[in-house]
């Protein structure tokens, strides 16, 4: 299908696509500041599933979040509230079937999007992809560049509002710690295969308490709670309180880095500039890693079945299960030691929130 040449002077309303999943919603922010700086005067909203809008959430580039809930809401219902809006470029950044239909119904002139089967027949402005070639944010970008649009930021963004703030410094102020005084754990993930398993967390834990001398707080979701509760009971760390995304994150900023299973909450500490040390199996640091700031990955390098991308494995999950602690804690020793680098040439504060707040 022939591309269309767009007419930057009709584009006034724009939406943007990315229903899920938490990171790579938040990697696909970096295109929000792109698209301000070239229709400074056009509406640009996002549309997006309920649970993962916190990430756009205090956005300044986003003038609408329209959310949807997959449980409440029909695909002629969001179907019918996109046509409403009378969006003149659609850019879906997804391009599963569902988005697909909502781009090609959404009364748009301009349809962005890439030709996986056949969605490629909803666009008629079609992104050559390059997933498995770079890394996501660089895909998302893409989108833009096939526009003719300049790419001058590619960073991912996400904002800390001021309770969140306040509730992290609450609860850093209650455990008598002071920021960068302690090491932060996710230990949730995505997919079961992308999880490191809780006693490996236990003997990390073991080991900084022993050899850095600093306290960590395990942060989990909603699901995770029961084995958040088993690591910090096991290892002496501190279980962190329920936490919205945002206060996680505040959390996670105040902390002196992060040890994580590849999910959310990794790039939302990236977005952040928390350097982060990011345990890899399944999935691909260069296509799906921190992006952006000082980083680390652990994986078990023994294995010839490193990035397979399967959601079950039917060899025993050996990428997670056979990647030692002690492997795991080199890697935080070389993250240190690249933090202590940087803050010798830098400022001592280690950085900025997206939010621009201190927390």
């Amino acid at each position: 299908m022939r591309n269309l040449r767009i007419n930057k002077a009709a584009i006034h309303r724009i939406l943007v696509v990315k229903p899920r999943a938490i990171g790579d919603v938040l990697l696909s922010t970096a295109v929000l500041p792109n698209l301000r700086r070239e229709f400074m005067d056009a509406r640009i909203d996002f549309l997006v599933e309920s649970f993962a809008s916190p990430v756009l959430e205090g956005n300044s580039f986003v003038d609408n979040i329209v959310a949807y809930d997959t449980r409440r809401d029909s695909s002629i219902s969001i179907i019918s509230a996109v046509r409403k809006n009378r969006y003149d470029l659609v850019i879906d950044l997804f391009a599963n079937p569902r988005t697909a239909v909502i781009t090609l119904l959404s009364g748009a002139k301009y349809r962005v999007g890439f030709p996986f089967k056949w969605r490629r027949l909803a666009y008629n402005i079609v992104v050559p992809p390059r997933s498995g070639t770079v890394h996501n944010v660089e895909f998302n970008l893409d989108a833009l560049r096939r526009l003719g649009l300049r790419v001058d930021n590619t960073t991912p963004s996400f904002y800390l509002d001021d309770d969140s703030i306040a509730f992290a410094s609450d609860f850093i102020s209650s455990l008598e710690l002071t920021l960068g005084s302690f090491i932060t754990f996710n230990i949730g993930g995505g997919w079961e295969t992308k999880r490191w398993p809780a006693e490996k967390f236990i003997r990390l834990s073991h080991m900084i308490d022993e050899e850095v001398h600093q306290p960590v707080v395990v942060l989990y979701g909603p699901s995770e709670a029961k084995e958040a509760e088993g690591i910090a009971g096991s290892s002496g760390a501190i279980l962190a309180p329920p936490t919205s995304l945002k206060q996680m994150g505040a959390i996670m900023k105040a902390s002196r880095l992060l040890v994580t299973n590849d999910s959310g909450p990794m790039h939302i500490a990236a977005a952040l500039g928390v350097p982060t040390l990011a345990i890899f199996g399944p999935t691909s640091p260069h296509l799906q890693g921190p992006y952006g700031n000082i980083s680390e990955i652990a994986r078990n390098e023994k294995l010839d079945c490193l990035e397979c991308n399967l959601t079950k494995c039917s060899i025993g999950n050996l990428c997670m299960k056979e990647l030692e602690p002690e492997t795991v804690f080199e890697h935080l020793k070389i993250l240190i030691t690249k933090i202590d680098e940087r803050m010798s040439k830098t400022n001592p504060d280690r950085g900025v929130a997206k939010s621009d707040e201190e927390i």
